[in-house]
């Protein structure tokens, strides 16, 4: 993860936040345009986002939620300051993200924990769920970016070969009745993350996609992430074999992949 050195005077952060700062030790380790992440040194470390005023609503109740299951890390502060900017507060999970190199020199065994771990994820009950309508929204969020004209065909053509806006948008909506919100899903199933520490699982992060969906999302983002962070697609075949193949719908992954063109 990147981190760059700033002076915590820069950044307003509200008087809620602050106990969790020195004066020294904080970076900050954004890596999308939409919200700020910062990282506090202060104790065993801390982790506080920032972002539009309720944008960071939907993903602290699933970090609490997931943090019930002992899969992630405690909310320990979401407020909106008087500014308009929701904050959250989470302590830094031990460990390090699937990223980092050790783990990147061990693909074989990478992929087949990421598999062993997805399906232990897919594997619970979701009662309480805080977001039980996750796979509606999912599409919706699809169909809106589609009549926006917004989309990435990379999502799509990167693995099944050259195809026009029109026909991706086509195979999306093809089997899309298909899908089934059966699963406590991540969201966003890639090796940044997921956190080891020293190869045993240790939590998730980035809960703002999880709720209850269809599995073929997070299988999509693991095959995807592993195609994309090992450059190659040689570990494809052992992450199925992990998961489960008889789990997986290829015709569905291939929907999945449509629909992310508009995600």
């Amino acid at each position: 993860m990147r981190r760059t050195a700033i002076d915590p005077r820069t950044v307003a952060f509200p008087a809620s936040v602050r106990p969790y700062i020195n004066d020294h030790g904080l970076f900050d380790s954004s890596s999308s345009p939409e919200a700020r992440v910062y990282y506090s040194a202060k104790d065993a470390g801390y982790f506080i986002k920032t972002a539009a005023a309720n944008t960071l609503r939907h993903e602290a109740e699933l970090t609490a939620y997931f943090h019930g299951k002992g899969l992630s890390a405690p909310v320990l502060r979401y407020c909106t300051d008087e500014s308009g900017h929701d904050w959250m507060v989470t302590p830094r999970i031990p460990g390090e993200d699937c990223v980092t190199s050790r783990y990147l020199h061990e693909p074989a065994r990478l992929a087949v924990l990421l598999a062993h771990r997805l399906w232990a994820l897919h594997e619970l009950d979701f009662t309480g769920c805080p977001d039980r309508n996750r796979l509606r929204d999912y599409l919706a969020t699809a169909a809106r970016n589609h009549a926006a004209g917004h989309w990435d065909v990379s999502f799509y053509t990167e693995l099944y070969g050259e195809a026009s806006v029109d026909g991706i948008y086509a195979v999306a909506c093809g089997n899309r009745s298909l899908l089934r919100a059966d699963t406590l899903v991540h969201g966003d199933y890639c090796l940044p993350n997921v956190i080891l520490n020293d190869w045993r699982f240790s939590g998730f992060v980035d809960m703002d996609c999880a709720g209850v969906s269809d599995r073929h999302v997070d299988v999509f983002w693991a095959l995807w992430t592993l195609r994309f962070n090992l450059h190659t697609d040689a570990y494809r075949e052992v992450f199925l074999d992990a998961y489960g193949r008889d789990l997986v719908d290829e015709d569905l992954l291939r929907t999945i992949a449509a629909i992310e063109v508009f995600g």
